[in-house]
């Protein structure tokens, strides 16, 4: 392919879809903190409602990621920007990991949203001028194919991000190769038809000049910074106000993991796995309200076997099975 010094025109409507995506992003995670501290009874993680949400929100990002690739390279990769654009997601990413493993360790996120943008777009890349017919197998492979072929290991976090797990590691975003690059190419496939069918015309003489449209169109523009920039808000906001509201929470809390972390190193695990098997613990206890089992000592059948499970859970994070005996 060759480079082309210039882009397609820039498209209104795509910014502005881009600053739908990122609120809708923000206020789904904005929830997940609610739920994490305590101020809402949902279960923002697992809930099907919730779940289905979020999977609506990464499928736009991923799409526009598709479509962003197109217009930008459609017509001869401009390197340059490519690698300008690839490093500054990278970068991202790496602070993602970083960030979120000081403050959730048992379930930092090692291949989250920004990390699969990276890779996928580079994966992406020879299928911008690709046959259409091609690029819609592909497309179709990639995402059935979890469907319908799983295996155990895939379930390690060493291998978990190419897809295929069974159990995925714990972790609080994964974006895994399979299925989500399908996603990707499903927004190159439609970028591709629009632009071929001369819709494009039409599309760039959209020029919404409304005052919401205007605030949404510069969000889109600057989505990679809220986007880096709100969890570290939020986060920075609701947890000094748990400890305000609930105080009794936090000392709750606080006590389980002194307890907690005493009896790891005692029995002579280091203390930062101790640090990663009581967070992992004191989850389980507050997921599943096991607060009154666990300082009563009156546990119910139905108790006990949430309790066993989340021991093994939160054991498997600090002792893994190797792969070769899985």
């Amino acid at each position: 392919m060759t480079e082309l010094s210039a882009p397609r025109p820039r498209f209104a409507v795509l910014d502005i879809a881009r600053g739908v995506a990122i609120i809708a992003m923000a206020i789904y995670h904005f929830c997940w903190d609610l739920a994490y501290f305590r101020f809402i009874d949902a279960d923002v993680g697992y809930g099907l409602g919730w779940v289905i949400f979020g999977r609506l929100v990464l499928t736009a990002f991923l799409l526009l990621v598709g479509i962003g690739l197109v217009l930008g390279h459609g017509r001869g990769i401009r390197w340059p920007a490519f690698w300008r654009r690839e490093a500054i997601v990278v970068g991202a990413a790496v602070i993602i990991t970083i960030a979120t493993y000081f403050a959730f360790p048992d379930s930092f996120v090692y291949f989250g949203v920004l990390h699969a943008i990276a890779l996928t777009s580079l994966l992406a890349l020879p299928f911008l001028r690709a046959p259409l017919a091609l690029v819609v197998a592909v497309a179709a492979i990639v995402i059935l194919l979890p469907v319908i072929y799983s295996d155990p290991f895939f379930d390690l976090k060493q291998t978990s991000w190419i897809g295929f797990w069974v159990k995925a590691p714990p972790t609080n975003d994964l974006v895994s190769v399979f299925p989500w690059l399908g996603i990707v190419l499903l927004g190159v496939i439609g970028a591709r038809m629009v632009l071929e069918s001369g819709a494009a015309v039409w599309l760039a003489a959209i020029r919404p000049d409304n005052r919401l449209a205007r605030t949404l169109s510069k969000m889109g523009r600057w989505s990679l910074i809220i986007y880096l920039v709100h969890q570290p808000t939020l986060l920075g906001i609701l947890f000094p106000l748990a400890g305000i509201l609930h105080p009794e929470v936090a000392a709750r809390e606080s006590q389980f993991l002194a307890s907690c972390h005493s009896t790891c190193e005692e029995g002579g695990t280091s203390p930062q796995l101790c640090v990663t098997y009581c967070q992992c613990g004191l989850k389980g206890v507050a997921d599943n309200d096991l607060w009154n089992a666990v300082y009563t000592g009156m546990v119910t059948a139905a108790e006990q076997s949430k309790l066993d499970e989340t021991t093994r859970q939160c054991s498997a994070l600090i002792y893994p099975v190797a792969p070769s005996a899985q």
